[in-house]
């Protein structure tokens, strides 16, 4: 992600030196929370978008490939709450919010139809106080994707299917922010056809599709405003400590940017 904004001030402060001149309004966005899916600033993304007729979203690009979709990701935070007692003298007594929770994750995990792309994944799991007491609490952060609709309304249901309540244990289930599903789209067509042109004129044979990871090109895209994602950099290992950008990639993937908003430039004369 930083390669592609580097990428795209970088293209951009080039294109001005050069004496291009550009025929509307171009605006950056940075968004500091975007990789926990931009809770608080949705709104404000949603709200520029509407100020301009198109959207250019330099994610890491995907091989061989524009990105002209992407699949809904929806957040949740799972929280159980058991009874406590003595873990060496009263085990019995005690119910275990960290055993409950194992179960639960795993009945969560059971539902992803990976061969579908739809997939429940638990990132994050807290719980317990003192190792001699039976822990009363357990926290779990869970990461749904959906390719369609009508995965996410299976997500929902089946998430909202885990809360339950007892005497002795009660499972709670909180929604988080959601990434809506972003489809390629009729309005985008035009741009995505031109970018694989100038692709083409480059020496690059890309083509497009829908895929997982998330961006902010999802709200903008949902929007029904012309979104190309997949603009910056090309790299590998993502979200882990071998993440690595190609830099190979950052002359060829500089010029399509170069040469996309150039175009764009005349189309809004």
């Amino acid at each position: 992600m930083k390669g592609g904004m580097y990428l795209a001030c970088h293209v951009v402060e080039q294109l001005l030196k050069d004496g291009n001149m550009f025929d509307g309004p171009i605006s950056f966005m940075f968004i500091p929370d975007e990789e926990v899916g931009s809770p608080s600033t949705r709104g404000l993304i949603e709200e520029e978008a509407r100020n301009h007729k198109y959207v250019l979203v330099p994610e890491p690009a995907k091989p061989r490939k524009f990105i002209s979709g992407r699949h809904a990701f929806l957040r949740y935070k799972i929280h159980v709450y058991g009874k406590p007692a003595h873990a060496g003298i009263a085990v019995g007594v005690g119910h275990s919010a960290i055993s409950v929770m194992s179960r639960t994750i795993s009945d969560i995990e059971s539902f992803s139809k990976v061969k579908d792309e739809i997939t429940y994944r638990v990132g994050n799991v807290s719980g317990g106080n003192f190792v001699n007491v039976v822990p009363t609490e357990c926290h779990a952060e869970v990461l749904c994707v959906a390719p369609t609709d009508e995965a996410m309304k299976e997500i929902v249901k089946n998430m909202m299917s885990v809360a339950r309540e007892d005497e002795n244990i009660i499972v709670e289930v909180e929604p988080g922010p959601v990434r809506p599903l972003f489809q390629p789209s009729t309005q985008s067509m035009p741009l995505i056809n031109e970018a694989i042109k100038i692709a083409s004129e480059l020496g690059l044979e890309l083509g497009h599709g829908q895929f997982g990871g998330g961006s902010d090109g999802n709200f903008t895209g949902a929007m029904g405003i012309p979104t190309l994602d997949g603009l910056g950099v090309e790299g590998d290992g993502h979200h882990t400590k071998q993440e690595h950008l190609l830099v190979s990639s950052l002359v060829p993937r500089a010029k399509l940017f170069a040469g996309i908003i150039k175009f764009l430039s005349s189309k809004v004369k």
